[in-house]
């Protein structure tokens, strides 16, 4: 899973969350100020999303200790209840209804997924890194993204970034038949020997440019990226079904976090919020 994480639409959506200029005596109240102040605090969030990636310690001092079942168990009390105020502060909270997505959010162990320097950041709303310049992206997002594409019990996914592993154990809790495609391959190998740990061993890994998707594993249900490509890859469109949706952040520095849909006819689609990802690497980069 790559960086990823929801920025402020607006100048009211930026007041709501504590954000926005004063509205008391001395302090500017005018739309222009607000706004000023919305456009540099996005700048500021790109640039520290992409200082957190720059910073991250390389892999090879980055592993997580496989202690087995033990280490799950032991960290189980004490986690649970992160974990739950997690999902009702940060996902519930923000409008996530999904009532599987909200159990699967809750049941994985985010932290199982992190180089342990940054286990204690796990349940924070924030991405965090896990090296190789590639974060685990914000809790909200994880959770947004799945309810997005409809995934259910049966659902046959492809995710584009596999990463630390984290979003297709999410899906895999949700009973989804996941194909997950890692561009790197140490990344790939990590999340492949923790996912088998903690008893999602029937997610499909392998190492390609998710540019190009998996085709002979097509079509899909569902499609989900975690990096963000210029513009929507051709080749993930044409391998959803009929019906099937491809959520992904789409764009260079402004980007939108963008679901298409396929239709009988062609496709739809659809801008939800605004977002940060770090960029697709591969053909991607090709288009840029």
């Amino acid at each position: 899973m790559r960086c990823s994480f929801a920025i402020p639409r607006s100048t009211k959506e930026l007041r709501s969350r504590g954000c926005g200029a004063r509205e008391s005596a001395g302090a500017s109240t005018d739309p222009g100020y607000a706004g000023f102040f919305l456009r540099g605090a996005r700048r500021a969030v790109s640039v520290l999303t992409w200082i957190a990636c720059a910073v991250a310690p390389p892999y090879g001092r980055a592993e997580v200790s496989h202690s087995g079942g033990d280490a799950t168990v032991t960290a189980g009390d004490t986690t649970r209840m992160a974990r739950e105020t997690m999902v009702r502060e940060q996902i519930g909270g923000r409008g996530v209804k999904n009532a599987a997505v909200l159990s699967s959010m809750r049941k994985v162990p985010r932290h199982e997924f992190m180089p342990e320097n940054v286990r204690p950041l796990a349940y924070d709303d924030r991405p965090v890194p896990i090296g190789m310049g590639q974060t685990i992206s914000q809790p909200y997002i994880v959770a947004l993204m799945t309810e997005l594409a409809a995934v259910g019990r049966g659902s046959r996914v492809l995710e584009i970034g596999t990463g630390s592993g984290y979003q297709a154990a999410v899906l895999a809790e949700l009973g989804a038949h996941v194909y997950s495609i890692e561009i790197l391959a140490p990344l790939r190998e990590r999340a492949v020997e923790i996912l088998a740990r903690l008893g999602y061993g029937q997610v499909k890994t392998r190492v390609g440019d998710g540019y190009l998707g998996w085709p002979e594993a097509a079509p899909f249900d569902a499609i989900i990226v975690t990096a963000a490509p210029p513009r929507v890859p051709e080749p993930l469109k044409q391998q959803l079904k009929v019906g099937g949706r491809l959520v992904l952040p789409v764009g260079r520095f402004d980007q939108e976090l963008e679901v298409i849909t396929r239709t009988a006819v062609g496709f739809s689609e659809k801008s939800v919020i605004p977002v940060r990802s770090v960029p697709m690497t591969g053909k991607a980069d090709e288009s840029r």
